[in-house]
Parts: C-alpha cells; sequence; structure tokens
C-alpha cells in the first residue's frame, strides 16, 4: 500500500521519466514584443539551437527575450517566390502593433486580422500553431521575415513560437 502511495504522490507532483525531462518545453509567454529578427545569415546557415541546462536543446521556432532560435537558412528553397509581395505590403509591423485573430479559417490555414487582413500560414509550420489561443486578444505581433523575401513571422505572445506568413490583402 505504501508503494501505490507514493507512485501516486509522485505521479501528482507532476514528477516525469527522465527521457520526459530531457525533451525541450515551450518558452514561457512573452511579457512583451520582441525587437524584429536580425538580418544578415549566412545563406547557408543552420537553425540556430537554444541551449539550456543538463544539455537540453531546443530547435524549435521560438523567441525568448529578444532572441530567434530556429530561423530556416536564407537559402532554403521553401520559401523562393517568383513574386514577393504580390498582393502588397502588410504595414502594420513589429513589436508596436499587436493583433487579436478575428478569423481562422484551419482547412486553408488563414487567419484574418483585424481590418480584413489576410494571411496563410506556411504548410510546413501549421502544426506548430496546435496550441495556439487564437481567441485570446492582442496576443500576436507581425514580423517582415529579414531572410525570405515577401514572408512575415507570426508570433504568438502566449507560446513564445512563430510561423512564417504569407500577406493576401483584404
Amino acid at each position: 500500500m505504501r508503494r501505490v502511495l507514493i507512485a501516486f504522490a509522485v505521479f501528482a507532483a507532476g514528477v516525469t521519466s527522465p527521457a520526459a525531462a530531457q525533451r525541450p518545453t515551450r518558452p514561457p509567454a512573452l511579457s512583451h514584443a520582441p525587437k524584429a529578427p536580425p538580418a544578415g545569415r549566412h545563406p547557408g546557415a543552420a537553425p540556430e539551437v537554444e541551449r539550456r541546462g543538463k544539455g537540453q536543446a531546443d530547435g524549435t521556432q521560438h523567441v525568448r527575450g529578444n532572441h530567434w532560435y530556429g530561423h530556416a537558412a536564407p537559402n532554403d528553397g521553401r520559401f523562393h517566390l517568383d513574386h514577393p509581395f504580390e498582393h502588397g505590403r502588410f504595414a502594420g509591423i513589429g513589436p508596436s502593433h499587436r493583433y487579436s485573430v478575428l478569423r481562422i479559417d484551419r482547412d486553408l490555414h488563414r487567419v484574418w486580422l483585424p481590418g480584413g487582413f489576410y494571411f496563410e500560414i506556411a504548410a510546413w509550420d501549421w502544426l506548430l500553431t496546435a496550441d495556439w489561443c487564437w481567441d485570446c486578444n492582442d496576443n500576436f505581433v507581425l514580423y517582415e521575415d529579414p531572410d525570405h523575401l515577401g514572408w512575415y513571422l507570426l508570433l504568438d505572445l502566449q507560446t513564445g513560437a512563430y510561423v512564417h506568413v504569407l500577406y493576401f490583402g483584404t
């Protein structure tokens, strides 16, 4: 009986297996919108991995403080656009502009912001949004992607994660 109670107490306290403890964890919610990601990376640069204590590494697309991690190489072919900014440029970018998502189309991976502006999330980034709260107010910030012409980065301040999006106008 004592073993069962100890096992329950360990489970209830949230202690996990050694393997689970080594998996990267999501960064905490961001208290402020960070500066724009830096430009000028080497074309073949690998995504930067955040190193944490005890040998943990997190290569997911996320921001901690003002540092952007996991961003794809500038020469990544997935981001090539024959006509960058085909639908114009979106002006409301950067840390001084925070947005709510008014509508989401999960089948087409599209989100609408106030004013009728809409964006399509890159197919390869869509799964990164699985735990995003689309209904949370003023939770999103947009940045122009400094490495991929025509793309923007949509940052979720609640998770600290970001995805690549294309602007489609209104």
